[in-house]
């Protein structure tokens, strides 16, 4: 009963863009998140739980592979609800919300490195518990992250307390001392 209550929770606050703090406004779309699509008055146009692919599209009546990858939430809903008024809907109106985001990757000097689901508030120091904790042979200082989306894909390094965001992949070092 407590995991479905949290669960319904996350969506509740994902749906109503408090869980992520920083990524409402400028959050980019991509492969493994989870959204919903509501187009008012249309019940068989709208979804609770689409899985963007991993080419970065979705399904969607009548206007078929949409691509969401790369594109806000906002941006997303726009282009879904141009596509319906071309000759489909009059003045439909669109809302997109992030249901579930996609994981976030944990790798080097942890217990269980590995992908694991992206949390509100998510720093290094809660995604290395969430990895099982660091290793006895673990860095304190040398520890990175390559943001997704970052075009140049190099790490940058952080500090236990820097954000983590969907789709990051955190690398703790091994420590020679």
């Amino acid at each position: 009963m407590t995991k479905i209550f949290g669960y319904l929770l996350l969506v509740l606050l994902c749906s109503s863009g408090l869980a992520a703090p920083g990524l409402e406004s400028g959050y980019k779309l991509g492969s493994g998140d989870v959204i919903s699509i509501k187009v008012f008055g249309e019940s068989d146009l709208s979804f609770d739980a689409v899985r963007i692919t991993d080419a970065g599209t979705l399904p969607y009546p009548f206007l078929g592979e949409v691509r969401a990858g790369g594109r806000t939430p906002q941006e997303l809903s726009q282009v879904i609800t141009r596509g319906l008024a071309d000759g489909y809907l009059v003045n439909p109106r669109v809302t997109i919300n992030v249901t579930t985001y996609r994981e976030f990757y944990v790798n080097g000097e942890v217990k269980s490195p590995g992908g694991y689901p992206y949390q509100s508030g998510l720093t290094v120091r809660k995604a290395i518990a969430l990895a099982g904790g660091k290793t006895e042979r673990a860095s304190e200082s040398k520890i990175s992250v390559i943001r997704e989306g970052d075009t140049g894909g190099e790490p940058v390094r952080v500090t236990l307390d820097s954000l983590v965001y969907p789709g990051d992949i955190v690398t703790i070092e091994e420590s020679f001392f």
